[in-house]
């Protein structure tokens, strides 16, 4: 599905609102703009650097034996690098529309199909060593001849994105411990390049257990929840968000959004249904997911306006969303 040109006015028009309401205020300050610290953010620049660009270019590649989409944004460099672990059997073009819009926001993201064997059952299921993977893929890539972001990656910043099953992969990542069925060891060790987290419909909880805690010291992160999940409840979200062990986090929920407000349609083909219909419309539900993660993965890399709007006044100014955090 193309880019909404009116999701992207939309998300436009918010934050340079919002940009404009705080600058004079913020400036000077810190902003992640084309990868660089700026001291100093005018009126204008303010609302630059929160706004995503409306062009994202999008190319084939491959991810140690994964075949991936990356998308990427135009004339910014250095762009960390997002790699976004994918919900059991959700094919990775079922993201595109949500991963072109936080790749507006400044980064490079990247979205394989990791095909393997969970016990007898094979299909696309992520695992914890494709994080690994992903940073030797930024550094190889970023000096191979002939590839669209030659020059312009950093391999030492890699984000994590993730939904369900996959966003379940990347906290246990963090928390650098090897944890089946996302590892099966003997031993993990997540990189050093990994800065910070958004995850969608995911948590840690296991039946009757409460939530696995997770030690994500150095590492912030988010987690946004539909409202309206019924495959993976609030209340686990909740549980989850409590038991990470370190702040910077927080927790987005977006009303009216189900299990799948982030993908192009509502269950794409393999994934397990979720039976609690959105009252947002798709559109509406992948702009919020995708504005939200964006603006904290740029929060969580120095971008003042960016965790301004985080952990301040975004909340109040998004009527989709309520916001819990710790900074």
């Amino acid at each position: 599905m193309p880019i909404s040109t009116t999701s992207t006015r939309r998300i436009r028009a918010g934050l340079v609102a919002a940009a404009l309401t705080v600058a004079t205020a913020l400036a000077p300050s810190a902003a992640l703009a084309n990868g660089a610290a700026v001291s100093t953010v005018s009126t204008a620049s303010a609302a630059a650097v929160l706004t995503s660009p409306s062009w994202v270019g999008q190319y084939e590649t491959q991810i140690g034996n994964d075949p991936a989409t990356v998308y990427y944004p135009a004339a910014q460099t250095p762009l960390p690098v997002a790699l976004l672990l994918q919900g059991a059997n959700v094919p990775r073009e079922s993201y595109s529309e949500f991963a072109k819009i936080v790749a507006g926001f400044g980064f490079a993201v990247a979205v394989p199909n990791h095909q393997r064997a969970v016990g007898p059952i094979s299909g696309l299921f992520p695992e914890q060593s494709q994080t690994n993977a992903a940073v030797t893929w930024a550094a190889a890539e970023n000096t191979r001849a002939g590839s669209p972001v030659a020059g312009r990656l950093d391999a030492n910043r890699l984000v994590l994105l993730g939904h369900s099953f996959g966003g379940a992969a990347g906290l246990f990542a963090i928390g650098n411990t090897c944890t089946v069925p996302f590892c099966f060891g003997p031993v993990y060790q997540r990189p050093a390049a990994l800065r910070a987290a958004v995850f969608y419909g995911a948590s840690t909880t296991t039946p009757g257990g409460g939530a696995v805690p997770i030690a994500n010291a150095g590492v912030p992160v988010a987690l946004v929840q539909g409202g309206l999940d019924g495959n993976n409840l609030p209340a686990a979200a909740l549980a989850t968000y409590n038991a990470l062990g370190a702040a910077p986090k927080a927790l987005v929920t977006v009303t009216g959004a189900n299990h799948f407000g982030l993908t192009d349609t509502q269950t794409p083909p393999g994934a397990v249904p979720d039976a609690t219909p959105q009252t947002l419309t798709q559109q509406e539900s992948i702009d919020a997911a995708a504005k939200w993660s964006g603006l904290f993965l740029r929060a969580s890399l120095g971008d003042t306006l960016a965790a301004a709007y985080v952990y301040g006044f975004g909340d109040a100014s998004d009527p989709k969303v309520t916001v819990i955090s710790q900074r």
